[in-house]
């Protein structure tokens, strides 16, 4: 029997735009725009004619915004959202606030350019909008060319010999699709002199500084976006910038980061791969492996090389994942010593690093 189409309803006031997601999407075997619509009102109307399976969203749209009929969607009937929308500085926290609301994940266009970008980001947008096809949406609560699949080797330097000893442990946090969410809840947790953290999150660029300092507003440990040589120390989580690697190093007994362009690693940059196969190469036994929800596998293979240099390594549980892809890929290859539910994991952290 074959599988479903996931059926997609694109909602944007710019035509060009329209026709030109429909036509990526489309392009999609496993993919269905069932329909397409200018504003909210008539998506309502869409909507009611036949219920999508995931629904791109601009935020920008006359007569009502995005962000007010995705609450009302989120609110009253909860369907994957992906935003699809204009990003600069200033909109960054508008964005924030859709992932808030529920928005499962984000495709951040520029004001000019939009349809050439869509284009170019062809293979991306269509991953994206399966993996929220997967996703379980909770309601909202009153308060073209496949890229080629690089491993992380391409990103990484060769291995060093032995450093100075060092005891200080690091924790490395790799998440993807409804992983904003779930790194709020996990870094909310933990208390000032929690071990220094590594995260990659999937994310557009210039939107992972708003984010980091969203989290640095609700923590009681500092978080920043990453920047080459900062230091990585107790009570500080560093995030990587959208669009560039992030990589673990070590000089004697100070652990830092660097930032790196270089090629997509398991389509992503940044790569869950490469932090965590350089989280095993500088930080070995000292190191913490956590792998939270998302779509694909990314992360996978770096946990096991985690684990392997006897790293302990957690996966988040089937139950509290809004996609459990990552995570259970990584447990398909054996690189799991522990599977916990999302609110059990800041607990387990701390008990294995004092």
């Amino acid at each position: 029997m074959a599988k479903a189409k996931v059926r997609v309803l694109i909602v944007d006031d710019s035509a060009v735009v329209r026709q030109t997601l429909r036509d990526i999407l489309s392009s999609d075997p496993e993919i269905e725009v069932i329909a397409t619509a200018g504003d909210p009102f008539v998506a309502a109307d869409r909507i009611a004619e036949q219920i999508p399976d995931v629904i791109t969203l601009d935020i920008e749209m006359p007569r009502m915004d995005g962000l007010t009929f995705l609450k009302k969607i989120m609110s009253q009937h909860p369907i994957p959202v992906v935003i699809c929308s204009s990003l600069a500085e200033e909109g960054s926290q508008s964005l924030l606030r859709a992932l808030d609301y529920g928005a499962v994940d984000i495709v951040a266009k520029p004001r000019l350019g939009t349809k050439q970008f869509l284009e170019d980001s062809r293979t991306t947008i269509c991953d994206i909008v399966k993996a929220a096809a997967a996703a379980r949406p909770r309601a909202l609560t009153p308060s073209h060319t496949v890229e080629p699949k690089l491993n992380a080797d391409c990103i990484l330097s060769p291995a060093t010999r032995a450093m100075v000893e060092t005891t200080e442990k690091v924790v490395a946090i790799g998440a993807s699709t409804g992983g904003t969410e779930a790194l709020k809840t996990l870094l909310e947790t933990l208390p000032a002199d929690a071990p220094g953290i590594v995260i990659v999150q999937h994310m557009p660029e210039l939107f992972t500084r708003a984010f980091a300092n969203r989290l640095d507003s609700l923590c009681d440990i500092s978080v920043k976006e990453a920047e080459t040589n900062d230091t990585v120390i107790r009570g500080r989580a560093l995030i990587a910038p959208g669009n560039h690697h992030l990589l673990l190093k070590r000089s004697g007994a100070r652990y830092y980061v660097e930032i790196k362009e270089g090629p997509l690693v398991c389509r992503h940059r940044p790569s869950v791969d490469v932090l965590f196969r350089s989280a095993a190469r500088y930080a070995g036994q000292n190191a913490l492996g956590v792998i939270l929800t998302g779509m694909g596998d990314d992360g996978a293979r770096g946990m096991l090389e985690m684990r392997q240099a006897g790293a302990v390594t957690v996966a988040q549980d089937e139950s509290t994942c809004v996609v459990f892809g990552m995570p259970k890929e990584a447990i398909k290859l054996n690189g799991v010593d522990k599977v916990l539910p999302l609110t059990s994991i800041a607990g387990y952290i701390l008990s294995q690093t004092r």
